[in-house]
C-alpha cells in the first residue's frame, strides 16, 4: 500500500510541475511601448502605416515586423519576439528602422 501512495504522490508532483511549465509558456511577453527610448531611437511603430516616411525615407508600406528577418513569431501571429527588443513582443504589422527582409 505504501508503494501505491508513493506512486500516486509522484504522479501528482509530476502533473503539477508540467502544469506550471505550461502556464509559464502560455504567458506572452509584454508588448514594446512606442515611447520606450530604444523603440523611439529605431522609429518603432505598432502599425507600419503610421511611420513618418519623411523621417524614414527607406520605409515601404510592405515592410512589417512579421516579414523581418529579426521577427521570431510564427506566421499569422499578431505579435512575436524580436531580436532587437529582448523580452518584449512587437506587433507583426509594426515596423522599425532595423527591418531586414526575411530570407526565403
Amino acid at each position: 500500500m505504501s508503494s501505491t501512495r508513493r506512486s500516486f504522490m509522484m504522479q501528482v508532483a509530476g502533473t503539477g510541475a508540467a502544469w506550471v511549465g505550461i502556464q509559464g509558456a502560455a504567458h506572452a511577453a509584454p508588448p514594446v511601448d512606442e515611447a520606450d527610448p530604444q523603440a523611439k531611437s529605431l522609429g518603432y511603430r505598432k502599425d507600419t502605416t503610421k511611420v513618418d516616411d519623411k523621417q524614414y525615407p527607406k520605409h515601404a508600406a510592405a515592410q512589417k515586423c512579421g516579414t523581418c528577418q529579426l521577427y521570431q513569431g510564427k506566421p499569422g501571429d499578431a505579435a512575436g519576439a524580436c531580436g532587437i527588443f529582448a523580452g518584449k513582443d512587437v506587433s507583426a504589422s509594426g515596423w522599425c528602422s532595423a527591418w531586414m527582409k526575411k530570407a526565403g
